[in-house]
């Protein structure tokens, strides 16, 4: 599987031949203060388990982890994949998802960030 059938807004940030990925939703206007740079949502594939140690053995054994992130230390979901082709359909998933609304973000916060969440509401499309 590839990333061609990416939602509108999603975009391939980082590919590595059969490695890790990272899809970026609407990098055009997070980079300014209404979007911040630091809250661009994106989809994160790598190969091993979430479970694995720092400096661990390396390699697909482990399977792969998907995960979208709303900020560097926010994620939304986090889910794991047999191989690259599973974690990949994952990945388009979770991308579908948030561009479609279906991403409950403010549940992902632990300070509400309501002036953000409002602003991100109208880019999306949905009612808050």
């Amino acid at each position: 599987m590839t990333f061609d059938s990416l939602p509108d807004g999603w975009t391939v940030w980082h590919e590595e031949a059969e490695g890790r990925a990272i899809l970026a939703y609407r990098p055009d206007v997070f980079d300014t203060d209404a979007f911040p740079a630091p809250c661009l949502p994106t989809v994160y594939l790598s190969p091993g388990s979430p479970r694995r140690r720092p400096g661990g053995r390396r390699g697909n054994s482990d399977g792969w982890t998907v995960t979208l992130y709303l900020e560097p230390e926010v994620e939304a979901r986090v889910e794991s994949a047999d191989d690259r082709a599973g974690a990949t359909a994952t990945a388009v998933e979770f991308a579908r998802a948030f561009a479609a609304g279906e991403v409950d973000y403010r549940d992902a916060y632990q300070v509400p960030r309501e002036a953000y969440f409002e602003r991100l509401d109208e880019l999306l499309g949905r009612e808050a």
